[in-house]
């Protein structure tokens, strides 16, 4: 497992600070402080690939972690040389309503959706 540092600069993705907030919001709702954030990238959507983030107590030696503001946010490493420097935020309310959103610089292009890329 790579170090915080490590993840940092080579392939780590991190967090806002208010996608930060939220997900610890909702581990400490879980009851499971063991739980990290997982990003992986699966096959399938309009564009190709799409993302799947979900909280997972278990770990790989394998996986890349990031840490912020207490959150960790786990990669497989496959996963991660597709999302690799990628920032997740975190959006509360307004017109576009409240959700997560991934800024992924190795996105190519994304499908109208906005769940999808390649």
């Amino acid at each position: 497992m790579m170090t915080n540092d490590e993840a940092t600069s080579t392939q780590g993705v991190t967090l806002t600070n208010s996608a930060a907030a939220k997900v610890l919001e909702l581990i400490e709702a879980e009851g499971d402080k063991s739980l990290s954030l997982r990003l992986a990238v699966r096959p399938g959507g309009c564009s190709g690939f799409s993302y799947d983030m979900f909280f997972d107590s278990a770990l790989e030696d394998t996986d890349i972690v990031n840490e912020t503001d207490g959150v960790r946010v786990v990669v497989d490493a496959e996963s991660a040389a597709m999302v690799g420097g990628a920032v997740v935020d975190f959006r509360d309310g307004g017109l576009e309503g409240a959700g997560f959103a991934i800024n992924n610089p190795n996105e190519q292009k994304s499908c109208g959706c906005g769940q999808s890329f390649c």
